[in-house]
């Protein structure tokens, strides 16, 4: 399909959502599996207050032991896998010192739950002119079924102590949707870490135990107005324990890497005069539905714990045929190196 053909019919397709849907958001309370398969019918985002369990009356005792004292105390010493960088952006563009962007994903460390805490709880660098506090960024993101995986739920995992607070699933999404999620998570962090701009291939069910969670969305039909680009891949490494995170380009062996290169959706100058970001804050207690395929920046505010639950995606019929051609071919992404 010639160029200018399909971002034509790329632009209809936007507006005409655009004026279907708005910028409302629906919240459900105490939602049931009929409730909550009309939402993905629909697949806008949803926020859900009340209990994240159908009619049962019950918060998960994550909500309400989660304080750092008791993670501490069911931890112990456990090393967990954290990320590391030097700004808090993990998986995201970055321009190296070599005068190219590069799709970089962090450094991992493992240390324990209570010196992750301890990073946490100090200050940033510019308040009060701490000069101790640390100038690198840590984020638990390691994801992928953290806490639980559909292929190994029952193996052991870095958390293992924590998941007695934590279901495997969430009964009137499992009960709606007809299958376990794929991976359960838990994400710790503070203010500095921030979740560049993607989208995902699941129905994701998102929950904050405490702190807050702010999300910037887009949905599908506005996929190609976040200029998705080729980026050479690279990690944040480092050669001693004691020794700055330096970016390191990865050997070509390892593919490109494609990625959106709108790197701060929440500033309206970074985006075409086209797009209508939904702008969502999601608080310690409530639950964001996200719709797979849209695509999410998120921020959080001070020190934040959420746990979410990835559902795999149904691949037949349209949905994954619309999510394809809204955000195009691969062969015909840009490389994001060269000026287009």
């Amino acid at each position: 399909m010639a160029a200018n053909l399909r971002q034509d019919i790329l632009g209809m397709l936007a507006v005409e959502y655009q004026e279907l849907n708005g910028s409302y958001i629906e919240t459900l309370y105490n939602p049931s599996a009929i409730d909550f398969l009309r939402a993905v019918r629909i697949g806008r985002p949803v926020i859900i207050k009340g209990t994240l369990f159908f009619n049962t009356g019950f918060r998960t005792s994550a909500h309400d032991n989660w304080t750092d004292e008791y993670l501490i105390g069911k931890m112990e010493e456990i090393p967990i896998s954290v990320a590391v960088t030097p700004d808090g952006n993990a998986d995201a563009i970055v321009l190296n010192s070599d005068g190219l962007r590069y799709f970089v994903e962090p450094h991992v460390e493992r240390i324990g739950m209570r010196e992750l805490l301890r990073i946490l709880s100090r200050k940033t660098p510019d308040q009060d002119h701490n000069e101790s506090a640390p100038t690198e960024v840590y984020y638990l993101q390691s994801q992928n079924g953290n806490l639980y995986a559909l292929q190994d739920a029952e193996s052991h995992c870095e958390f293992d102590p924590l998941r007695t607070d934590v279901p495997k699933d969430v009964s009137w999404a499992t009960e709606a949707l007809g299958i376990s999620p794929d991976a359960v998570n838990i994400w710790i962090g503070d203010e500095r870490s921030v979740t560049s701009i993607h989208s995902d291939p699941y129905e994701n069910i998102y929950t904050v135990v405490r702190g807050e969670k702010r999300f910037t969305l887009f949905p599908p039909t506005e996929g190609w107005l976040l200029r998705e680009r080729m980026y050479p891949h690279a990690k944040y490494t480092r050669q001693s324990s004691d020794s700055p995170l330096v970016l390191t380009p990865s050997p070509p062996s390892i593919p490109p890497v494609r990625w959106s290169s709108v790197i701060d959706p929440t500033d309206p100058q970074n985006l075409p005069p086209e797009a209508r970001p939904l702008h969502i804050t999601v608080q310690a207690g409530d639950t964001l539905y996200l719709p797979v395929g849209w695509w999410h920046h998120v921020q959080q505010k001070a020190v934040t714990i959420a746990l979410n639950w990835w559902y795999d995606m149904e691949a037949r019929g349209m949905e994954w045929v619309w999510l394809n051609f809204l955000r195009g071919e691969s062969e015909e992404v840009p490389d994001g190196n060269i000026d287009d």
